[in-house]
């Protein structure tokens, strides 16, 4: 019995040192990767001089378009354009503020933003959250704890810096072991990060970037900040579940019993606040504020004669109402966060609100220098021809290879997963993976926005387990208040399950929505492209 006792120890130690020596290397090849806008200013400098040299050898591809309106043949050639000539210095200079002004998630997420600041900042999301969580049944906490974290992520940093620490002290107010809390919401704010019931900021900022990549192949397409929002609304409730069983069955039974001693401060029974009187009197009219909204956009859309449907069709696709969705997503978010604010007295008046929107305008100074870059880097791609003559290689290498069918999407989301470890930004990444993946995917008959549906899981699900991930210190801090000496290693260990779970649930979620159902991700969403 000690014979075999041991020899589990040892293959636990053996497996426990290999586990540390590959987190290890992740963090080490993560570290090696400079800043997010270095790498942008980097690829674009990278780009100038492949165009050069692809350019100088006349590296061409059949160009795989039909015949437009300007009567482009099918079988004509696309070259790769050297942009280190006299005519690409040219085009650069001239047009590198029209490249970052005219970046389409740029001025979309700015919009978007300024409504839900508002919001947040009036406390209304705030409060909302700490609603849901507290009037919770104890068996529904840990569902109600996922849930709210992957709501939250319409405001960006508010669930990591207040639902994952709240989430902590409700779990230990109920005798619970706080980590697992932390566990579970960190879980919903990040590995469920691109899923929500309503489209936030993260939609118009990809479908942007979506929509300049698919114009590499068809110059015509459009794709809306809505196209994943059906999708990604039964997501919000499927991660919740995943959520909630891998907390419950997995992670919390593995932590056992929370001992204060373990603690690297003196904690304290926790007390949870639940909303005031005021503050329920502010939700309850901010909850019918919205509705009222709600109801007098769907006067405009709903009836046949809706005076935001399409003027020719009169269809809801391709009408004014989903290309102004961002306009909305604004509107929705403000005017109930004034309404919360003015109830709640925490807004009195138009300045209020001003300095609300002006706060979080302040914030985005390394957004803003992000799109900057990216947006050349972007542009240049498209100039160049780049993109498309490695969509066209790459789709005819999977078509060679027999993967061009939905199985190419597991190998599309596991690749998105691996270099989220590194690259922790949704949009950096897709900035960077897009222009040359939209096109290759498109290519062998795929819509973009199923390509940019099964990108969504691949960036959400790994982001719990990337030391290179934004709030991954903070995370680690608070961590370290329930378990005095915690590392890295530990965190991401404790967080593996729900990435691996996620993974494989929402992957299996996604093929069977779109390949067995045949229903589509979002409104007017293609799942086959047909030029």
């Amino acid at each position: 019995m000690n014979n075999d006792s041991n020899s589990i120890a040892q293959k636990d130690t053996s497996q426990s040192g290999l586990f540390s020596r590959f987190l290890a290397t992740v963090e080490w090849l993560g570290n090696l990767l400079p800043h997010p806008v270095t790498l942008f200013a980097m690829l674009s400098v990278f780009i100038v001089i492949l165009s050069g040299i692809l350019g100088y050898f006349d590296v061409a591809v059949a160009d795989p378009r039909p015949v437009d309106a300007k009567g482009r043949a099918p079988d004509g050639m696309i070259e790769v354009v050297s942009l280190m000539s006299a005519e690409g210095l040219q085009r650069i200079v001239t047009g590198l503020v029209t490249n970052f002004t005219g970046f389409a998630p740029l001025g979309t997420v700015l919009v978007a933003l300024l409504g839900v600041a508002v919001a947040e900042h009036s406390g209304l999301l705030a409060t909302a959250m700490r609603a849901l969580v507290l009037n919770a049944s104890k068996r529904g906490v840990t569902f109600a704890i996922v849930f709210a974290g992957i709501v939250s992520n319409t405001a960006s940093e508010l669930g990591y810096v207040v639902l994952i620490p709240l989430a902590a002290m409700i779990f230990h107010s109920l005798g619970r072991h706080p980590l697992a809390g932390l566990a579970a919401a960190f879980a919903g704010v990040s590995a469920g990060y691109s899923a929500n019931l309503l489209l936030g900021t993260v939609d118009p900022l990809l479908s942007g970037i979506t929509e300049a990549a698919a114009h590499m192949i068809d110059p015509d397409y459009v794709v809306g900040p809505e196209v994943n929002w059906y999708f990604m609304f039964i997501s919000t409730f499927f991660v919740a579940f995943m959520g909630t069983m891998v907390t419950e069955k997995i992670v919390e039974p593995r932590l056992g019993k929370f001992d204060p001693q373990n603690a690297s401060v003196e904690l304290e029974p926790q007390l949870m606040t639940p909303p005031t009187a005021r503050e329920k009197r502010a939700l309850k009219m901010a909850g019918l504020s919205f509705a009222l909204v709600c109801g007098i956009l769907a006067l405009t859309i709903v009836p046949e004669n809706g005076i935001l449907r399409h003027p020719d069709t009169g269809e809801v696709a391709g009408s004014p109402f989903l290309k102004g969705i961002v306009a909305f997503i604004f509107i929705s978010f403000a005017i109930p966060g004034f309404v919360y604010g003015k109830v709640a007295g925490t807004m009195k008046n138009d300045k209020d609100v001003i300095d609300a929107m002006s706060k979080s305008m302040s914030t985005l100074g390394l957004y803003i220098t992000l799109v900057f870059f990216a947006a050349q880097f972007v542009a240049f791609f498209k100039w160049t021809n780049l993109g498309t003559v490695l969509a066209v290689k790459g789709a005819a290498t999977l078509q060679a290879l027999g993967l061009n069918g939905p199985e190419v999407f597991v190998l599309f989301i596991l690749m998105c997963g691996v270099v989220n470890l590194s690259l922790g930004s949704a949009s950096a990444q897709w900035a960077v993976t897009a222009p040359i993946f939209v096109p290759m995917l498109m290519l062998i008959g795929f819509a973009p926005e199923v390509i940019q549906a099964a990108y969504r899981i691949g960036d959400s699900v790994t982001n719990v387990i990337a030391p290179m991930m934004s709030y991954f210190g903070l995370i680690l801090a608070m961590a370290a208040r329930y378990q005095k000496d915690l590392g890295m290693g530990t965190l991401i260990a404790m967080m593996l399950p729900y990435s691996m779970i996620f993974l494989l649930g929402w992957t299996i979620l996604f093929y069977i929505w779109v390949f067995v159902f045949n229903m589509p991700v979002g409104p007017g969403a293609a799942t086959y492209y047909q030029p």
